[in-house]
């Protein structure tokens, strides 16, 4: 299961987490959210202890999701290192383009 992530735990679960994080920006009126979200939390039984899976509500984390730069959704920003190194948004977006951003950073 996906953990929910908020302002409060972002810094410990995704910038100093050990292993590369997927963050999944989603909202409950998203209905491209709503459809991607099974998908994405599939991923962690695939990859295991090699990605972890994040959430955030962006409706419930606003500033937060300004100060990433998170303006649509659906948005899913990758961390490697603390680091953000990929993000894909957009309605159009397919679980198979999220794995394949998520396989380039667990290399």
């Amino acid at each position: 299961m996906a953990i929910e992530v908020n302002a409060d735990t972002f810094e410990k679960e995704v910038v100093q987490s050990g292993v590369p994080v997927l963050v999944d920006f989603w909202g409950p009126r998203c209905v491209p959210c709503l459809a991607l979200m099974p998908h994405v939390e599939g991923l962690e039984g695939k990859y295991g202890e090699k990605l972890k899976i994040t959430k955030i509500d962006a409706s419930k984390n606003r500033r937060l999701c300004l100060n990433l730069k998170v303006l649509d959704l659906p948005t899913f920003l990758f961390y490697k290192n603390g680091k953000e190194v990929n993000r894909l948004r957009g309605e159009t977006l397919t679980i198979e383009e999220i794995e394949e951003a998520a396989k380039k950073i667990i290399g």
